[in-house]
């Protein structure tokens, strides 16, 4: 049983995941036929000491040895030692990977469904939300020329959003984008909310340049949302907003912090977090790491992120 225990455990938890899950199989095919011979191997260390033992001191009792009789070679102990513990673990083995093969199989079925509801789900909401884009836009260019000669600023907002919009109905409707689209609306959209405060809000701003890589849409929208929703927004005095991103070995690493209000209302977190976070779970699952910490005078938001490059 010991090394049945061990040649089992050892598949299912350690070879398998990290070697055949993620596609290392001649490693995989190594390290088993490794295993297998060092659990046939104590298999028979087992049974030529402990075993042996016990099982001649209850055949002396039964029937004592007469003197003299030769004992079988010791070679030929071992050899049928270790070929019975390599028919006991082959078979032990094979059961225990098939077990935990179906099991893997299964998990990544299931989450392969939840994965293809999601996104029709999301098609879904964007096409409800792509329901006459042509005269929405249109719309909005009428207003922008109208607005040109009564007020720059306002023409400015009008042009921002419109952008907005453009980038969230028709790039958005791809699994991954352009990290550097997804930088220039994230740009776009802390200048249109910026301008609700005049020069009031402070805002230190730090992208890089990200021509080479791709990232699932609007995955970081939400949290610069939240930073003005639940941050800029409710400061009466010296709202700041902190947003750094830099990019290294093909890893994304953002560094969000906002002043938070004196008084906050406790209220359950937002749809928004609860959603990005299923997503970065379904799009990037161990690709990824988010902390989300509320201090007393800030929110800081820190997200690790692995990029597909172009």
């Amino acid at each position: 049983m010991i090394p049945s225990i061990f040649l089992a455990y050892t598949l299912m938890y350690l070879i398998i995941p990290k070697q055949v899950i993620p596609g290392h199989y001649l490693l995989a095919a190594f390290c088993s036929v490794v295993l297998i011979i060092l659990t046939a191997v104590l298999s028979a260390a087992l049974s030529m000491t402990i075993v042996d033992h016990l099982r001649h001191l209850q055949a002396d009792k039964l029937s004592p040895r007469v003197a003299g009789e030769p004992h079988p070679a010791l070679y030929i102990q071992l050899g049928t030692a270790i070929l019975a513990g390599l028919r006991g673990s082959i078979t032990v083995g094979g059961v225990a990977a098939a077990i935990k093969l179906m099991k893997c199989f299964y998990e990544k079925q299931q989450a392969a469904l939840l994965l293809e509801k999601e996104k029709a789900n999301a098609e879904l909401q964007m096409l409800k939300a792509q329901l006459h884009p042509h005269f929405l836009f249109n719309t909005l260019n009428n207003i922008y020329s109208f607005t040109q000669e009564v007020s720059e600023k306002a023409s400015g907002m009008i042009m921002g959003l419109s952008q907005l919009l453009r980038y969230i109905l028709y790039d958005c409707s791809k699994p991954l984008v352009p990290l550097d689209k997804e930088f220039k609306m994230i740009r776009d959209y802390i200048e249109l909310e910026s301008t609700r405060y005049d020069n009031s809000l402070d805002i230190s701003l730090q992208l890089p340049n990200a021509d080479s890589h791709l990232i699932a849409p609007l995955i970081l929208l939400p949290f610069i949302e939240n930073s003005f929703k639940h941050g800029a927004s409710q400061m009466t005095e010296h709202p700041w907003i902190s947003l750094h991103i830099t990019i290294h070995s093909d890893a994304l690493s953002m560094k969000l912090i906002n002043g938070k209000p004196e008084t906050v209302k406790v209220t359950t977190p937002g749809i928004g977090i609860e959603n990005v976070r299923k997503r970065l779970q379904l799009l990037y699952p161990d690709q990824h790491k988010l902390t989300i910490n509320v201090e007393e005078e800030m929110y800081i938001v820190d997200l690790e992120l692995d990029l597909i490059k172009k």
